[in-house]
């Protein structure tokens, strides 16, 4: 799928994907609607988006998603909640308890 309204460029914002070349990146957008926003109040608090920049950075986020599970092997897949996952990312990997 080509996305048109989302662009990465390695001098702007460290090659964070971006919508349309301005500085708002998909991640700000996507957090916006996670914390339950709709469309139309995420582009009246970002007046220079509209509602379909809004559509592509959901399209966008959902293919990079998809892609990266196609790219893991599925045994490298674990929940983001599992308390041994989230212990790894803090200290960058498994360590086993003292005993």
């Amino acid at each position: 799928m080509r996305f048109t309204r989302i662009t990465v460029n390695p001098a702007q914002m460290g090659g964070t994907p971006c919508i349309r070349g301005l500085r708002i990146p998909v991640a700000t957008v996507m957090g916006m609607i996670a914390d339950g926003m709709s469309v139309d109040e995420v582009t009246n608090e970002l007046p220079d988006l509209g509602r379909e920049d809004v559509r592509e950075a959901l399209r966008f986020t959902a293919e990079a998603i998809l892609e990266r599970q196609l790219l893991a092997p599925h045994s490298a897949l674990r929940s983001v909640d599992s308390p041994s996952t989230r212990a790894d990312a803090l200290t960058g990997g498994s360590k086993k308890p003292r005993s």
